[in-house]
């Protein structure tokens, strides 16, 4: 069946997936030894505007709260998840059968503007989401001062 290519749908169908091996059945499928069966929904964001600022929620199931990281710098917020997954199988004896190791990383980054501290973002992760706020920059009054051209002649 073909997809259409709108708004990044691809052309072809990805006739690939779900193919296995013969000689490799238990070839694993990383993403969702990494992140679950959610791995396709990471870092889906979303922003609401409030009066004072910005809420922010981020979308990370899977991750424990000490894989989660987030740097200010610049201006700059860039929120982070890494995760690793150590797989052995041995047999009987203690013979390596297989030994895998994975690992994998995520970050999205969002100008918050310089006016933003670390003091101001409170970020809390419960459920599989990352929230915070981010203040709105305080709009500056503008001097109304009437300024006259003199007229030459």
């Amino acid at each position: 069946m073909l997809r259409p290519s709108i708004f990044g749908e691809t052309l072809f169908d990805d006739f690939m997936d779900g193919f296995r091996f013969p000689e490799f059945p238990s070839f694993p499928d990383v993403d969702k030894a990494l992140y679950g069966k959610h791995a396709k929904n990471m870092m889906k964001t979303d922003v609401k505007e409030t009066e004072g600022g910005y809420e922010v929620d981020i979308d990370l199931p899977g991750f424990k709260k000490d894989e989660i990281q987030l740097q200010l710098e610049k201006g700059c917020l860039t929120v982070s998840a890494a995760k690793g997954l150590d797989k052995d199988e041995q047999d009987e004896k203690g013979k390596y059968i297989r030994r895998e190791r994975y690992a994998g990383s995520m970050s999205r980054s969002f100008y918050v503007g310089e006016h933003v501290t670390e003091k101001d973002i409170h970020p809390k992760y419960e459920n599989g989401i990352l929230r915070f706020t981010v203040p709105k920059e305080e709009a500056k009054p503008v001097e109304e001062k009437k300024h006259f051209i003199s007229i030459e002649g």
